[in-house]
């Protein structure tokens, strides 16, 4: 199994975790935040549904120059919305993967902001750090906005107090 094929597993274990999530988030409150420092509720979903994005910018790309890029991320205005941004994300992850080598893994990609370069990794930790695990960092942050909102939680990797019967 290369490199890629173990990513591609783990991305749709846990993508299917993250859409039952994402399936919760009430765009009746798109501003809502449990702290004045926190991002909103519409925001921190739309995140997430984008994260996935990030595998493939990771495989096709050598580099992401913050200074170069005008990408603006555009809030979801409803759980459709949001539902769409994420699968498209998935599936763009999904493709990506499915033609990359484990050479191709090995290979240098470095995050930078003009000449201020904060990291440069091969692209398998980069898909780990910056990408699956930030994926399910920012994941549990929306479970903890669901369940301040009195929202029911799903199964993740088991049961919850609110999902019996788990995942």
């Amino acid at each position: 199994m290369t490199i890629a094929e173990k990513f591609l597993a783990e991305l749709k274990q846990e993508a299917a975790s993250t859409r039952k999530i994402l399936e919760r988030v009430p765009f009746d409150k798109p501003n809502w935040k449990p702290h004045e420092k926190s991002m909103p509720l519409a925001h921190l979903a739309t995140h997430v549904a984008e994260i996935p994005f990030w595998l493939e910018t990771t495989v096709t790309t050598d580099e992401l120059d913050f200074a170069k890029s005008d990408y603006k991320i555009e809030d979801a205005k409803s759980n459709d919305e949001l539902l769409s941004k994420f699968d498209k994300s998935v599936k763009r992850a999904e493709d990506a993967l499915k033609g990359c080598s484990d050479n191709d893994m090995k290979k240098g990609w470095t995050l930078k902001n003009g000449d201020t370069v904060y990291f440069t990794l091969c692209k398998e930790e980069v898909i780990r750090g910056m990408s699956l695990n930030h994926l399910i960092h920012h994941r549990a942050q929306l479970g903890v906005y669901l369940r301040l909102l009195d929202i029911p939680l799903p199964g993740v990797y088991g049961p919850t107090a609110d999902d019996k019967t788990g995942m």
